[in-house]
């Protein structure tokens, strides 16, 4: 019962963990023991007087380490014990379990292990980096080799913590245990774990010395959270074209706009083209009501062709396909089908139509016939321009670009070229910025 209690003793008096084993135990051991006697059958009386006994031993055992401690003094870590002398403590760490023999059940093990490895999961960036080399490791990897072998069976469960957590070292020394011990240790689970706190150095850990493959579900999480660390970290390991894909998915879903930005170019085109309606499905499926993701992509060009991607947009917006969701479905037909194209063309030309017959029929003490032409345009169509400036990407959606067209046209007095358009609005943007006062559409691009 009191295992865990000399596995304390042991490493807090050797100074190789110093203070923090000791900090730890006043609170962990008694908590543990108090567990261990609410778990034992008997009389309330006992149960009160075994804890009054375990508390004057912890008091015992703290000045037994605050004591050694002390004797110690602040002596220069290479003046600490040899090699030689932690391979006889080790020895006879081993000869104590040997003598204990069946008095010590799996259980004790297991919550001795236990003891050993929660302050190294914890606290291990508080110490000095180089504490899992030479002596300490030595000392850690043989205590706990030592536990494993007497029953100890929660090697996994601290592994998990411990890349949870970011102790590098600890995951490590366990990963060399679990080998030597032939015992199952879930590395895919634990880079999970890693990369869901941004341990990059525990990730590098696993990866390399763990052998864990398994990168889509830690990617796409991290892609949905936009931790664009951990996406770059898993990019440059090399991840599956499906992989990417689907990463890419689950950023746009959850409108990471710039994970989406990074992921985009690593995506084959093939691939998108491909799965570009599934793409921008399954992302209105997740997206929680923000379609800022699907128009990332579509006002990026993500299908590398304009024309491509007014079309997979207007093919999605005229879908019966009752799986398509209904707000992405609205959200297309209003902004980006060839209806809405048309839409844009109505609503400019009747715009037009009204500022004509203000033009001509006004009876404001102003005449708009007496200023300049290109002031005259920049009350018509300056809220247009500066509202394709605003909306950036490679592409308008086809209901803005519907509008400048019929706004080039009225302007230039010929009808404009619409399937030349569909490669790019800049023309129909320099047809109207050539209209436009000079002062003014430098302040809007700016």
């Amino acid at each position: 019962m009191f295992l865990f209690l000399l596995v304390y003793l042991w490493l807090a008096g050797k100074g190789e963990i110093p203070f923090l084993y000791k900090s730890i135990f006043s609170h962990l051991g008694v908590s543990r023991l108090h567990e261990r006697l609410q778990e034992c059958n008997g009389d309330e009386v006992l149960k009160a007087e075994a804890g009054a006994k375990v508390q004057k031993f912890t008091e015992w055992a703290l000045k037994c380490i605050g004591f050694h401690s002390r004797c110690q003094g602040p002596r220069d870590k290479a003046n600490q014990d040899s090699a030689a002398e932690i391979q006889l403590q080790l020895s006879a760490f081993k000869m104590f379990l040997d003598l204990a023999g069946n008095h010590l059940s799996g259980k004790d093990f297991t919550e001795a292990f236990d003891a050993a490895c929660f302050p190294l999961t914890l606290f291990s960036t508080s110490f000095n980096p180089g504490w899992a080399s030479g002596i300490s490791a030595t000392v850690i990897h043989g205590l706990l080799g030592m536990l494993v072998e007497g029953g100890a069976d929660n090697v996994n469960q601290c592994f998990l913590e411990a890349s949870r957590f970011g102790s590098t070292e600890l995951v490590r020394i366990l990963l060399q245990i679990a080998q030597r011990n032939s015992l199952d240790v879930d590395v895919d689970l634990a880079l999970g774990f890693a990369s869901h706190y941004s341990k990059i150095e525990t990730m590098d850990c696993l990866v390399e010395e763990g052998h864990a493959i398994a990168f889509l579900g830690p990617l796409m999480r991290a892609a949905e959270r936009g931790c664009m660390q951990v996406v770059q970290w898993f990019v440059k390991r090399g991840c599956r074209e499906m992989e990417l894909c689907l990463a890419l998915t689950a950023a746009t879903s959850s409108s990471q706009v710039e994970v989406a930005a990074y992921l985009l170019p690593h995506v084959p085109r093939p691939v998108l083209t491909a799965l570009s309606i599934e793409i921008l499905k399954a992302a209105g499926e997740r997206s929680g009501g923000s379609l800022h993701g699907v128009e990332f992509l579509l006002k990026s060009d993500f299908l590398g062709d304009p024309a491509a991607t007014y079309s997979v947009a207007d093919t999605i917006a005229k879908s019966e396909d009752e799986s398509v969701p209904s707000d992405l479905k609205s959200f297309l037909q209003e902004q980006w089908s060839e209806a809405a194209f048309n839409q844009g063309l109505k609503e400019s030309r009747e715009n037009y139509m009204n500022f004509m017959r203000v033009l001509k029929l006004g009876e404001s003490a102003i005449s708009l016939k007496d200023l300049p032409a290109p002031l005259r345009v920049a009350i018509a169509y300056m809220p247009l321009y500066r509202e394709c400036v605003d909306a950036g990407g490679r592409l308008l959606s086809q209901k803005l670009r519907g509008q400048l067209v019929e706004a080039a046209t009225q302007l230039e007095g010929f009808d404009v070229d619409t399937e030349e358009v569909k490669k790019g609005h800049h023309q129909l943007m320099t047809i109207l910025e050539h209209h436009l006062p000079l002062f003014l559409v430098k302040a809007s691009l700016h």
